[in-house]
């Protein structure tokens, strides 16, 4: 009898919080030239099984002389110590301050005598909020994020950040030094203008200048101390990044730059070239193993991208390509392109994998950070956000100058352990999961609705943009604030309100496994009031043909001559 076996990684996962960030989150970066209004934009896919999906909210603040911040790791709330305060801090709607400045991240993990250090007391996350608490451009984020973790140590596995400001975006990698040595080594550099890049829990500086410090810094010793450990021995000129501190391998490449290729793919040609490497296939060099055919770390797209186009990247399973999780005997009847986990299985002592695609169950919350310098700060910057599977969420317009977060997306509206009736994270959820049950079908309802809405939404804020700039330099900020903040919330609101109402929606028409007639959403009825008789749609051909191969004779009707 043939043995079927789950690989633990879920239970321990469960067991160890922190391993959560494992092939957990993807980001894109766009630059002020690859977009079409100018604007730069960053996106995130916070994806973990034990993640709430609310937005995080940080007023402005004046702290006196003395005063401290404690320091919990972001993904065990565990107690790390405590940092001094500036003078001043700034208000952060979830991962964008009211400087219009955005980060974003990815853990990549990498060597894993690197993924520890006595005593350190920043972690990625709180890297990311306290920062955005004290900067206000991309250079100064770095300067801001290289200085903590140099002098109170780095406390997380290897990282990717996305760094995005109105002029700049970023992508700064860092990895810890290990016991006995306090910080990291890192690299940062620039995205070019017009081109976009991505990561997704693999490093992906390889080379990069030594001598351009308006595109590129890097620690002082992010080569030496390669050298000091036996890891890197060529010139300066060819180390590689990733390749020394994360080297690539099938994992690396089919669960995490697979996502980066498959976002890359869906804006532009010629990424048919990385396909092999999107499926672990991984060419290296002999002279010093670094992998040679990899996706470049940036790419120009074929047009310049509306804010659309890029939650558009954010929302994929690979489809019309190889690895389309639409069309394996794993979706099912209905299509489902979803795989519970654990992410990789044995049958018979041979290991097997499920894809990681950038739209997974498990995503807490995502956005999509555009910052744009033609407007005053507070009005300019859009987190546009969120709650749960990227594929079926909807992004609302979260202005970073907002001073109140809309109750649906507020901190403590329920948990993950927690039902809120009003809360958008459970709204969206249960959308998504009953959509699961017969995906090809009710995607189609579900897509609907979620175009209206975003559709709504950048209709309506170039006039809300108006608006607000008017008050702000006719009236004050403190009365464009109010106003943007009353826009975001009730958007917010009658957002969640409407999933509300797709959700009883589907529950009727799908109910019993048929599907109930309608004409423009209004269900048919008789002349005389009764249901109209549902439809009986059944299995597809193919999925009765896999049943009698699995089966034989076993529903044969008797009698029956064929």
């Amino acid at each position: 009898m043939r043995k079927i076996k789950i690989v633990g990684m879920l239970v321990l996962a469960f067991i160890l919080l922190n391993q959560q960030r494992t092939n957990a989150c993807t980001n894109f970066l766009i630059s002020k030239g690859a977009s079409v209004d100018g604007s730069t934009m960053i996106t995130y896919a916070a994806d973990s099984h034990v993640l709430y999906g609310e937005l995080y909210h940080q007023p402005a603040a004046d702290h006196p002389e003395g005063a401290m911040r404690k320091i919990y790791e972001w993904d065990t709330g565990i107690y790390l110590g405590e940092i001094p305060q500036p003078a001043h801090t700034y208000s952060v709607i979830g991962n964008m301050n009211e400087f219009q400045l955005a980060i974003a991240e990815t853990t990549f993990g990498g060597r894993s005598e690197l993924s520890s250090q006595a005593g350190a007391i920043m972690d990625y996350g709180s890297l990311i909020y306290v920062t955005l608490q004290r900067a206000k451009t991309a250079r100064e984020a770095i300067e801001v994020m290289t200085g903590l973790v140099e002098e109170f140590g780095y406390h997380s596995s290897g990282e990717s950040f996305s760094i995005a400001d109105p002029e700049e975006v970023w992508i700064l990698e860092m990895i810890g030094k290990g016991q006995g040595e306090k910080g990291a080594v890192w690299v940062a550099q620039r995205i070019p203008d017009g081109y976009i890049s991505g990561h997704a829990n693999q490093a992906r500086i390889t080379t990069f200048p030594l001598n351009d410090s308006k595109n590129c810094l890097y620690s002082k010793d992010v080569i030496s101390f390669a050298r000091e450990k036996g890891w890197f021995t060529g010139t300066n000129k060819d180390f590689s990044f990733s390749d020394v501190y994360a080297p690539v391998d099938f994992g690396a490449a089919r669960f995490c730059d697979a996502r980066v290729w498959a976002g890359f793919n869906k804006v532009a040609r010629g990424m048919e070239e990385y396909t092999e490497y999107a499926k672990g296939i991984v060419e290296k060099n002999e002279e010093n193993n670094y992998a040679t055919n990899r996706v470049p770390l940036w790419v120009k797209p074929d047009k310049q991208l509306s804010v659309q186009d890029v939650m558009g990247m954010m929302r994929d399973h690979y489809e019309g390509t190889e690895l389309d999780m639409t069309q394996d005997l794993g979706a099912g009847p209905y299509g489902l392109p979803y795989r519970w986990r654990g992410l990789t299985w044995e049958v018979d002592s041979v290991e097997y994998c499920n894809e990681r695609a950038i739209s997974t169950q498990q995503t807490g919350f995502s956005f999509v950070a555009q910052c744009r310098s033609w407007l005053p700060n507070p009005i300019g910057g859009i987190l546009w956000f969120g709650v749960d599977d990227t594929y079926s969420t909807c992004y609302a317009p979260m202005y970073c100058g907002i001073t109140e977060i809309p109750e649906c997306f507020a901190v403590g509206n329920g948990d993950l352990l927690t039902y809120s009736e009003t809360s958008a994270f459970w709204t969206f959820s249960q959308v998504a999961n009953y959509a699961y049950l017969r995906y090809s079908d009710m995607i189609k309802d579900v897509k609907i609705v979620q175009r209206q809405l975003e559709d709504k939404f950048v209709t309506y804020v170039p006039s809300i943009d108006k608006a607000a700039e008017n008050l702000y330099n006719t009236v004050n900020e403190e009365e464009a604030r109010k106003f943007v903040t009353e826009f975001s919330r009730n958007e917010a609101e009658n957002m969640t309100k409407r999933w509300k109402e797709l959700f009883h929606y589907l529950v009727v028409k799908y109910t019993d496994g048929n599907i109930k007639r309608e004409s423009n959403g209004e269900f048919t009825r008789t002349e005389t009031g009764m249901p109209a008789s549902p439809i009986f749609a059944g299995y597809p051909e193919w999925w009765y043909e896999a049943i009698i191969k699995a089966t034989g004779d076993h529903f044969k009707v008797k009698g029956s001559s064929h």
